[in-house]
């Protein structure tokens, strides 16, 4: 019924999304149906397995048995130079129109859905191309520094009030609309999702729990390290359902639970990857320059350390949650593992932050006491 009344509403519809889409960005329709998509599930980003991998933000496909998820993974572009703009539903005649993502030179209009992990509405913020080698931007990507060198931390402003809407316009959509960068990145080459893209969405289909109607909302399968695996190491599970509206708690353009730290400052961050890095102190001048060398020294090593601590408990931290989804652990489990978590993040972090305030002490002046002149003062009975 759902695939007949999709290729209906395609057949009917078909001319005027193709005149109106423009405005929006790109044309390529994929499908039409007067039924809204599911929100935007919450999950963490799976660590990426090597160089040169592109995040791709997770969505909601549509097929014969209605709904289904394709989950967010970590793909190679088809060339450098080349970032992905996410496909998006529109409110539009009457019809939700999905419109296929594409890749190309710059980030166009993807209807302004926050799907996190720097899709946060519009353009892109996990990382940028410098000459041949891709840079990632560790504060939205879930990156190892042991295995990627190419990463610089940029802050990346969140919306805090926006919700998990999942479509652009109509009753209850976002209000976006395409800026002159959006309009000028529609007009340059693109290039089609890529055969493994297309493998990935394939698989994703054919995948019953990945169904709306099966999984409510919160599919087993969120997000992969790498596409169309589903079984096995790399593999996220969704850590709740967005609610149609509202404060979007979880900031990380996905950004699931791992973000909703953010928002809620520090006492709430749930993982290793949610600790943010500290922002550059500016460069200490005792007077001796082999002092202050020594200390720079001292600074670069120490956040080094960190960084490998909080790099090995991510690792843990998703291996358990890799583990839990092999065995399908209930949401019980699944909250108990989460609360363990939060407790050793918070943990981390806190040591993190008494090891630096220590560190820089050591290169606060000493002030010396002079001894008071005045006589101490002794209270007097009223």
């Amino acid at each position: 019924m759902y695939a007949l009344r999709s290729r209906l509403a395609l057949s009917l519809w078909l001319g005027l999304a193709l005149v109106a889409l423009p405005s929006l960005g790109q044309a390529d329709v994929a499908v039409s149906i007067t039924i809204a998509p599911p929100p935007l599930p919450l999950y963490d980003q799976p660590l990426i397995p090597g160089p040169g991998y592109l995040w791709t933000p997770g969505y909601w496909d549509y097929g014969p048995d209605g709904y289904f998820w394709v989950p967010g993974t970590w793909i190679e572009p088809p060339e450098i130079g080349f970032l992905w703009t996410p496909g998006f539903w529109s409110w539009n005649a009457g019809v939700f129109v999905w419109t296929t993502g594409y890749w190309g030179p710059h980030v166009g209009f993807y209807g302004g859905v926050d799907y996190g992990f720097g899709y946060a509405g519009h353009g892109y913020a996990g990382g940028e191309w410098r000459g041949r080698e891709f840079f990632y931007n560790r504060s939205v990507n879930n990156v190892s520094v042991t295995n990627i060198t190419n990463v610089y931390t940029k802050t990346v402003v969140q919306n805090t009030t926006a919700s998990h809407v999942s479509f652009n316009g109509g009753e209850g959509g976002i209000g976006a609309r395409p800026n002159a960068d959006d309009q000028a990145a529609a007009r340059e080459p693109h290039r089609a999702p890529t055969p493994i893209q297309a493998q990935h969405r394939t698989a994703a289909g054919s995948n019953r729990e990945l169904l709306a109607s099966e999984n409510h909302g919160r599919p087993a399968i969120a997000a992969t390290a790498k596409p169309a695996q589903f079984s096995g190491g790399g593999v996220i599970r969704a850590r709740g359902t967005g609610a149609p509206g509202g404060a979007r708690v979880l900031q990380r353009a996905a950004d699931g639970p791992a973000a909703e730290a953010s928002t809620r400052g520090a006492s709430q961050r749930v993982h290793a990857n949610d600790i943010p890095r500290p922002e550059a102190r500016p460069p200490v001048s005792t007077g001796s320059a082999e002092r202050d060398q020594l200390f720079e020294k001292q600074r670069a090593d120490l956040q080094t350390r960190h960084d490998q601590e909080r790099d090995r408990l991510q690792s843990r931290q998703m291996q358990e949650h890799e583990r839990g989804a092999q065995q399908k652990a209930d949401a019980s489990r699944a909250d108990a593992l989460e609360r363990q978590h939060q407790t050793q993040t918070q943990a981390l972090q806190q040591r993190h932050a008494a090891e630096q305030q220590k560190l820089e002490r050591t290169q606060q002046p000493s002030v010396e006491r002079q001894p008071s002149k005045e006589p101490p003062h002794r209270p007097t009975a009223g």
